[in-house]
């Protein structure tokens, strides 16, 4: 294929510079032995019994220490006399199907083998209610035919809505516990109802109506490090899920800058955010009923290099991008994206970009589909993906502004190079 003159090969990259963020780290010197003094005796056998069965709900989500995490929690009930199952707690990720989603959770480390607790999947729900006059509310079989139910998520905020919670166990229980059913009724009359008023209400309602006790939130710091790990009895769910949620936002992934002519970003995939790139990094929301997040960043260009090995070629978010290169279109799994963005309703994330045929091709277009701007002069950042903002690559136009920031640090300067197929080679 032609492509535009300033395209060609003889385009002259600006300089970068690595930059490194120095935020304090706030990890937990031991997050299992954390989780595992919390669980005390007086908390669990206020209402877990031995010989009683527990549905312990586990997400799709990129969680630091999830497996160590599960596999302390079943470690911890079955000291108590209880009798511990997994289920997949994950909406419509993959692909709806039970095997789909156990083969999800053994990508994460959560096996049986490794647990010590049987995985039990399958996509049955109840009606457990109805909120609002019209919204059904589903809960799993599963963990309704057990005796307790609980689940683990880590609290962020959320990539479609800004409310006092957003993304964490209130959507855990809705949009995960509720199976592929719940997350498509939840989704679709949000539009309606609200993002934030409809989880509320019908996180309410699931809390009232099932056997849900308590769930374990966990909330990281910027360096993807687990900071926080607390049982949440249910009756408390609201109340310190929001102040955990003003923690997480202020130790979130975020770029130093509020405007960039073009953000290039080298993967996307399901494992870094449920959108595929998350916009609270991007600024990048476009679909129905999704707050606007452009106050957080405002990209003229965003170019996306490849999808991450753990999505599994779930490439959604792509469509929230302008670029993407012929490795993002080879590796889309289209019937996993497109099954993703209809049950979150957020069609526009599985559009299909412009495609280029490498990385190379890609950022050139970037900066120079911008009108009338020298390359050079470019505000332009490389991340890795969105989840990993401490460590980025600024383009010399940034230069100055970096310098002038307490905590960053510029660790060396290069000119983007490409291998014989076009890839970028940056640390």
């Amino acid at each position: 294929m032609r492509y535009p003159k300033y395209i060609e090969d003889d385009f002259s990259f600006p300089d970068f510079y690595r930059v490194q963020m120095n935020h304090p780290r706030r990890g937990l010197e031991d997050p299992v032995k954390a989780l595992h003094d919390s669980l005390d005796d007086r908390f669990l056998t206020s209402h877990i019994k031995k010989g009683d069965s527990v549905a312990i709900g586990v997400g799709s989500r990129g969680i630091a220490n999830i497996a160590q995490l599960v596999t302390a929690l079943c470690e911890r009930f079955k000291e108590f006399g209880a009798i511990p199952h997994i289920i997949p707690a994950m909406g419509s990720h993959g692909s709806a199907t039970a095997q789909g989603q156990v083969k999800v959770l053994e990508k994460l480390g959560i096996t049986e083998t490794v647990c010590g607790a049987p995985v039990v999947s399958s996509m049955d729900v109840v009606r457990v209610g109805e909120v609002m006059g019209e919204v059904p509310v589903y809960f799993s079989r599963d963990a309704l035919a057990m005796d307790h139910s609980v689940c683990i998520n880590r609290i962020k905020p959320h990539t479609k809505f800004k409310g006092s919670v957003e993304s964490g166990l209130c959507k855990m229980l809705c949009v995960g516990m509720g199976k592929h059913q719940g997350a498509l009724a939840y989704h679709n009359m949000a539009l309606k109802h609200g993002f934030f008023p409809l989880l509320k209400s019908m996180a309410e309602r699931i809390m009232f109506a099932t056997n849900f006790r308590f769930g374990i939130a966990v909330v990281e710091d910027h360096f993807e490090d687990t900071m926080v790990v607390e049982p949440v009895p249910a009756g408390e769910v609201f109340e310190r899920e929001s102040r955990l949620l003003e923690l997480a936002r202020d130790n979130f992934p975020h770029l130093p800058f509020s405007e960039l002519d073009a953000l290039v970003i080298r993967e996307i995939g399901k494992d870094i955010s449920g959108s595929g790139m998350d916009p609270n990094v991007t600024g990048r929301t476009y679909d129905l009923m999704e707050d606007d997040f452009s106050g957080i960043l405002r990209a003229g260009r965003i170019a996306i290099l490849n999808l991450s090995e753990k999505t599994a070629g779930n490439a959604i978010g792509l469509g929230n991008a302008d670029i993407i290169t012929e490795k993002v279109f080879r590796g889309l799994d289209y019937e996993s994206t497109v099954m993703n963005a209809l049950t979150s309703i957020s069609l526009r994330k599985a559009f299909i970009p412009i495609r280029l045929p490498d990385d190379q091709k890609a950022i050139q277009a970037a900066l120079t589909t911008l009108g009338p701007l020298d390359p050079a002069l470019a505000r332009a950042v490389i991340i890795k993906d969105t989840l990993h903002t401490q460590a980025f690559w600024a383009s010399q136009a940034l230069l100055p502004e970096v310098e002038a920031m307490a905590h960053a640090e510029v660790m060396e300067k290069k000119r983007p190079a490409f291998d014989g197929n076009g890839d970028l080679i940056l640390p």
